[in-house]
């Protein structure tokens, strides 16, 4: 999972930032609420997770800052040293979907970010695919099937599929793609290559109203893979 971090202490930042990576998970870490916001707001991220008492804006404000934006899927994790239970309440009526209290331990921590991810996809298992018909994923061959045809795709533009129809219905960033598909980071994105290749699946995989999806870009922000309707028989 890519996940968003926000905690100031950086002791328990470092703790986590190694607990997750040891997990499996990308993360990013801020140590105030507007660095965060701000990212947050630009990016795709699949889990955030928020300590409350911070300098300057709270994570409970960021919390309502993100809720009140439109981002009502992403799952949100507080993780703090308030642990009374009029405090989970207020952070849960604000749209937390789990919270922790300090001080935390490793094993359930990942097991709360296992469970959110499940949560998030459906009850699926984060590798499993959603229905994606008409379209049929051979994971093996790592082959598209459209109808009775076969589409040509290179093994990148299997991957980039692959990837937006995992993440489908969701807005995705151009770096998050970056990141997942190509491995780049930082200096080395180039926004422009996913732009072609987007193009490309578009016209390939004829993501259109008479299959039933879309694929669009979304100002400012990268591309959202989204059903229409019912898939055609």
């Amino acid at each position: 999972m890519r996940i968003a971090l926000l905690e100031d202490d950086q002791e328990q930042a470092e703790l986590m930032l190694k607990w997750l990576a040891d997990a499996g998970h990308t993360c990013s870490h801020y140590d105030n609420g507007r660095d965060f916001l701000r990212k947050a707001l630009r990016e795709s991220y699949d889990l955030l997770m928020l300590d409350w008492m911070l300098p300057e804006m709270s994570g409970l404000e960021v919390l309502q800052k993100i809720r009140q934006s439109g981002k009502n899927f992403t799952p949100v994790i507080f993780i703090t040293a308030k642990d009374q239970e009029s405090d989970i309440v207020r952070a849960l009526e604000a749209g937390a979907d789990d919270y922790m209290a300090k001080p935390i331990r490793y094993k359930e921590l990942v097991a709360r970010v296992a469970a959110l991810a499940r949560r998030a996809a459906g009850g699926r298992e984060p590798d499993e695919l959603p229905d994606t018909e008409p379209y049929k994923f051979d994971l093996k061959r790592k082959t598209v099937g459209l109808g009775d045809d076969e589409v040509e795709l290179t093994h990148r533009e299997f991957d980039l599929a692959l990837f937006m129809f995992r993440n489908s219905g969701r807005v995705v960033s151009r770096s998050h793609i970056l990141e997942s598909i190509w491995g780049m980071h930082g200096a080395d994105l180039n926004t422009r290559t996913v732009d072609t290749h987007i193009s490309r699946l578009r016209k390939k995989l004829q993501l259109n109203e008479s299959n039933g999806w879309q694929l669009s870009a979304i100002y400012q922000h990268g591309y959202r893979l989204e059903r229409l309707g019912e898939s055609p028989a």
